[in-house]
Parts: structure tokens; sequence; C-alpha cells
């Protein structure tokens, strides 16, 4: 059972299923891109004293432990 409520979630699906794949991916493209520039921001946010080398930094540091965390 999902615990969380997804009320659009089969309208999504349909969505995703009526575009070619071309679309697919770039919309994934787009929301990879999106994640981010949130990323960056928030470091920005949390961290508003660091220098953007140092932003830098930590940004490739939260990337590296994301990266392939799923395999």
């Amino acid at each position: 059972m999902d615990p969380k409520p997804r009320p659009h979630h089969q309208l999504y699906i349909q969505i995703l299923r009526r575009m070619t794949s071309d679309q697919r991916l770039r919309k994934a493209l787009e929301l990879t891109e999106l994640g981010r520039h949130l990323l960056a921001d928030g470091l920005r946010y949390r961290y508003p004293k660091l220098r953007d080398e140092e932003i830098r930094r930590l940004y490739l540091e939260h990337l590296a432990k994301c990266h392939n965390s799923n395999y």
C-alpha cells in the first residue's frame, strides 16, 4: 500500500503514455536540470556566506552521493 496519496497519478501516467519517446526524454532532461537548480539554490540558501567555489564543491559532493544510489 502506498502511504502517500497521489490523486493525479493515473492522469500523469496517461499523459506520459501519449508522449513520444523524444518528448519523454526532453521532459526527463528538463526535470534533471530543475533538480540541479533546486539543489544549488538550496545550498546557497542554507549557506549564504559561502563563496561560489565553496557552493560548487558542496554541490558536487551532494551529486556524488546521489550518483547510482539506486543500483
